[in-house]
């Protein structure tokens, strides 16, 4: 596996590669039809402007974000798309087999070669009940020892190379490297990259410790940011994946014409995040909602914390934010992801972003 395959080359002038994380959000009046069409068209828009890498994420129950099945909607994209990298941002893996996951992610290998990036992390996605449900448990499993164990079955599966005795020896993940091994065999043995996900110290720890790289949860989880990108450069170690630590964040930005249209905007994605924190998710509001909500004073001190960690307004304050935050956290990618009532808005986020840095326009 070649680090280039992980790093990027910053476009333009960008201080560092710029990527994109969907979340698929559904808004209010429209469908999870609409979101998905319109994932397709912003993957294409960000592959033609030289965005690195296109992720989404794996939620489930949230009747706002339609990207329970991460797998599933990468297929779709990887139809839609030549070069842009596609991955998981991430698949919560305790919900799953390893073994699963492993044919998964070849099987998506085998449609976009070279092209799949399979970012793990080890919250449910979900609250507990539905985390229960997807595991079919009445008991969740979430200590520390349990996440590494799974992640190194699933390497282990990844890589087809279970040692001598163990119970897992003659189980191979297919699509996978057996099949270059096998008579006549000509699979490629290549496999996805794998990334460690975290909003919090842990996975900072473990990605430093197996030389991975690293995906933190800026936009969720602000006030952790610099410790944990601090945690995991003191405890790297070269691996033959990396020979240096290689830091993403993801960032909440949104980019508008006009500065009261991304104003709006924000105050809706903090409505949003009023109604799933306090177990009321439904479907992304409309900024008419929120303008109509009586926000309690709890709320819009939550509202005024939120909108703080998102790095919106007009293009040129988006670039200066964005240039800041790169330059304070020393990250070595930025993985954007905008929050909009409509596709559209979405869309042409992107398109101010990319253009104020000079990004390719074909």
């Amino acid at each position: 596996m070649s680090a280039d395959e992980i790093r990027g080359v910053a476009q333009g002038t960008a201080p560092v590669p710029l990527s994109v994380l969907d979340l698929v959000t559904v808004g209010a009046g429209s469908t999870a039809t609409d979101a998905l069409r319109t994932s397709v068209t912003l993957a294409r828009l960000t592959e033609s402007r030289g965005f690195h890498r296109y992720w989404v994420a794996e939620h489930h129950s949230m009747p706002g974000v339609a990207s329970s099945s991460p797998a599933v909607i990468l297929a779709h994209l990887a139809a839609h798309t030549e070069r842009i990298r596609l991955g998981s941002g991430g698949v919560m893996l305790p919900n799953h087999a390893p073994l699963v996951i492993a044919e998964q992610f070849g099987t998506l290998e085998a449609m976009a070669p070279g092209r799949i990036d399979l970012g793990l992390g080890r919250a449910p996605g979900t609250d507990g009940a539905t985390a229960a449900a997807l595991r079919r448990t009445d008991t969740l499993n979430e200590d520390a020892d349990d996440f590494p164990q799974q992640l190194a079955e699933l390497t282990r599966f990844l890589d087809d190379d279970f040692p001598d005795g163990h119970p897992y020896r003659r189980i191979h993940a297919v699509p996978g490297p057996v099949q270059a091994t096998s008579p006549g065999g000509v699979q490629s043995p290549h496999r996805p990259p794998v990334w460690l996900l975290g909003s919090s110290g842990f996975s900072a720890r473990l990605a430093g410790l197996l030389g991975l790289p690293f995906a933190f949860a800026h936009h969720f989880s602000a006030q952790n940011t610099l410790p944990a990108l601090d945690l995991y450069r003191e405890s790297f170690r070269p691996s033959e994946v990396l020979d240096r630590p290689y830091a993403l964040i993801g960032v909440s930005a949104l980019a508008a014409d006009e500065e009261k249209e991304a104003r709006r905007q924000v105050r809706a994605t903090a409505l949003n995040m009023v109604r799933l924190r306090t177990g009321r998710p439904g479907l992304f509001p409309s900024p008419e909602e929120a303008e109509a909500h009586e926000f309690s004073p709890r709320e819009e001190e939550f509202v005024t914390s939120w909108a703080g960690n998102i790095v919106h307004g007009t293009v040129d304050e988006v670039r200066a934010g964005l240039d800041e935050l790169q330059k304070r956290t020393g990250a070595d990618e930025l993985m954007l992801t905008s929050h909009a009532h409509r596709g559209e808005l979405r869309l042409r986020s992107y398109e101010l972003i990319a253009d104020a840095y000079g990004l390719p326009t074909a």
